[in-house]
């Protein structure tokens, strides 16, 4: 009962604050096979995020090149960085005035498997940084890291969109809440997970869950973009530091564009300081999975 009188406590006084607020945009792609496609869905989708007034907008895993099933498609097809795709990105972030993250597949010198990477680039369209996907999907009948390499390092990936500290991570990663922590611990305040969630029994339960879940633990907002059904379940969404779910998706390829203030993050943790409670923090040691 006091936690629910908490978050109505919570959620008058936000709405009373007149708060700082920035709009972001979700992306939900039906990626396929075909990059030109694929490059004008993007373009459609920022054209519209811009419009709507968002600072960012935030496009799945594998936005550049995806298909059904993990084979060596996905290394003939990938990219080096900089490269076609985020030259691309750079182009229409500049164009449009407005920051945007979507996954490819990165091809680097030396390296057989390709990673699976993150690019942003900002409203000026200047490189802010990449992520490579830590945790790689060895479940469910699938094996990711015959195709693809882990990231090699564990240092957590933040950026700063209008003084707003933004963490990345993708798809698989949110089962494991280290990888949301890490980023917290940095100074993240939004999570971005850009996703392709493979469909199949109780799936969609579990991405909306683990979403949530992230977001109240970590009392944060989560930003989950999903590749579109009928690959991936969809269902992307946009979840405050309470878990509430602010923005929803269903199964097709849509773009939607939600209001979220940083200022509800402090106000959340100044409520519910469980990050600061806590008693152990992460400290990050590779090991090896056989």
């Amino acid at each position: 009962m006091h936690d629910a009188c908490v978050m109505y406590t919570l959620i008058e006084n936000f709405a009373r604050q007149g708060a700082l607020v920035m709009k972001v945009s979700i992306g939900q792609l039906a990626a396929t096979v075909d990059k030109a496609s694929n490059i004008e869905a993007i373009e459609k989708a920022v054209a519209e995020a811009a419009k709507a007034g968002a600072s960012l907008i935030v496009f799945p895993e594998m936005a550049m090149w995806f298909k059904h099933g993990l084979d060596e498609n996905f290394i003939a097809n990938a990219e080096p960085l900089p490269g076609p795709f985020s030259s691309t990105l750079d182009s229409l972030a500049s164009q449009h005035s407005i920051a945007i993250a979507a996954g490819m597949m990165e091809k680097v010198d030396g390296e057989v498997r390709v990673f699976n990477t993150i690019y942003v680039t900002s409203a000026t369209g200047a490189t802010i940084g990449k992520y490579r996907k830590m945790h790689l999907y060895d479940a469910f009948g699938l094996r990711e890291s015959n195709i693809i390499a882990p990231s090699n390092t564990s240092a957590p990936m933040i950026f700063n969109i209008e003084g707003t500290v933004f963490g990345l991570m993708t798809c698989y990663d949110v089962r494991f809440p280290e990888s949301a922590r890490l980023l917290v611990d940095a100074g993240a305040e939004i999570l971005l997970l850009p996703s392709a969630w493979t469909p199949g029994v109780r799936k969609e339960d579990h991405w909306e869950t683990l979403v949530r879940a992230r977001a109240i633990e970590n009392t944060s907002y989560v930003i989950a973009s999903n590749q579109a059904a009928p690959l991936s379940t969809g269902s992307s969404m946009i979840v405050d530091p309470m878990g509430i779910v602010v923005a929803q998706l269903m199964e097709g390829a849509e773009t939607r564009t939600a209001e979220i203030s940083p200022s509800r993050v402090a106000s959340v943790r100044a409520a519910n300081p469980c990050v600061a409670n806590r008693r152990f923090k992460v400290n990050p040691t590779a090991r090896v999975i056989a």
